[in-house]
């Protein structure tokens, strides 16, 4: 579809066609509310479309269902960078979601009253209210570490991972203490050697994770944000789970863990005060930093909505910017997981409909 430029006013634009964005599009959508969907991606499927081709939906947590569309079955060994993809295209489709693409968001501005949101390629957009579901795939975090522009082997962030069979043959230093380092190991471990760090010791899950465990996580990960702060996984309160296809790893020794190295060489990573009489020198090959990501909105910039802490406080609600109720965010914090996600793109466009009617409501005399 052709988007209406500058001279139309839209009443909201989604930022991102992601899970969130998508269950964003389709509650504005049953509310009659005028919007579009602007995706940097070229076709539809979110971050999925970019994980590794060894990812197969056998090896994938859970992909939650998008309002009105439950998942299709999987057998197991298809891609799932490719049979998300397909999942997430059809619902466009099928609701005939207002999606653009590819449209890069630069900013996101104040423009008298209304908001401007700006892309990279020179065209803009005039909306009243904004929903921000960009995620975290553009922005990779890597740690700085003295020594990592003399190491001579391969580095790359779990954005890059090619797939287990990369590595074969090779030493693997896995950094970082989350589930996808915990994925990463159980893959790697049955066909190459592997080495793996943290900063901290991994708090590992033994009781169910139940629906109110699940709750609860994404409580305390709300508060956060509640507060103003940067906003944490939900595994960082959870903890670490194996299932069933990492117990070879672990069997193989793949979760004896280290603490983080303190500087990098060309051939290795060194301990300046090794524990345990351990090696102060480890040989590797490969440095995978599975460190996670940041939350993609530095597009809201302009707006100011982080406070002197550094995250963006968000209402009781969960998706309203409390320093600009006009932005909603919806997979950012407590809504970062694809179930979370859902729930949030109800309640942003609840928070859109409300700044609407708010809006058109007329000023008391």
């Amino acid at each position: 579809m052709d988007p209406v430029l500058d001279s139309a006013v839209i009443d909201s634009v989604v930022i991102g066609a992601g899970q969130a964005g998508l269950s964003a599009s389709y509650h504005l959508s049953r509310r009659g509310i005028s919007h579009l969907v602007l995706d940097a991606n070229t076709t539809p499927g979110g971050a999925w479309q970019h994980r590794w081709d060894a990812l197969t939906m056998h090896d994938v947590h859970r992909v939650a269902d998008l309002p009105d569309a439950p998942v299709p079955p999987a057998v197991g060994p298809e891609r799932a960078n490719s049979f998300v993809p397909a999942y997430f295209a059809d619902y466009e489709a099928t609701h005939a979601l207002p999606v653009v693409r590819p449209v890069v968001v630069r900013a996101v501005r104040e423009a008298d009253g209304l908001l401007r949101v700006e892309s990279d390629d020179g065209r803009s957009w005039l909306t009243r209210t904004v929903v921000n579901a960009s995620g975290t795939w553009r922005r990779p975090f890597v740690p700085r570490y003295p020594g990592a522009e003399t190491f001579a082997g391969e580095q790359l962030h779990t954005v890059e991972y090619p797939g287990p069979q990369h590595f074969r043959g090779q030493r693997v230093v896995v950094v970082g203490g989350g589930a996808s380092a915990v994925q990463f190991l159980g893959a790697l471990r049955p066909v190459t050697d592997t080495l793996w760090v943290t900063r901290r010791e991994p708090v590992w899950r033994t009781e169910p994770f139940d629906p109110e465990a699940g709750s609860a996580a994404v409580a305390m990960v709300a508060e956060r944000v509640r507060q103003g702060l940067p906003p944490r996984s939900v595994v960082s309160v959870t903890g670490l789970m194996l299932r069933e296809q990492e117990r070879e790893a672990e069997r193989l020794g793949a979760y004896e863990r280290r603490p983080m190295f303190d500087r990098i060489e060309a051939d290795g990573v060194r301990w300046d005060d090794p524990l345990d009489d351990l090696p102060a020198f480890e040989p590797v090959d490969v440095i995978l930093w599975a460190t996670g990501f940041r939350p993609d909105v530095s597009h809201l910039a302009p707006l100011h909505l982080r406070t002197p802490a550094g995250g963006i406080q968000l209402d009781a609600d969960g998706t309203t910017a409390v320093a600009d109720r006009r932005v909603q965010l919806v997979g950012y914090g407590p809504s970062a997981s694809t179930i979370g996600a859902n729930r949030a793109g109800r309640f942003a466009a609840r928070g859109v409909a409300r700044v609407l009617a708010a809006a058109s409501s007329p000023a008391p005399h």
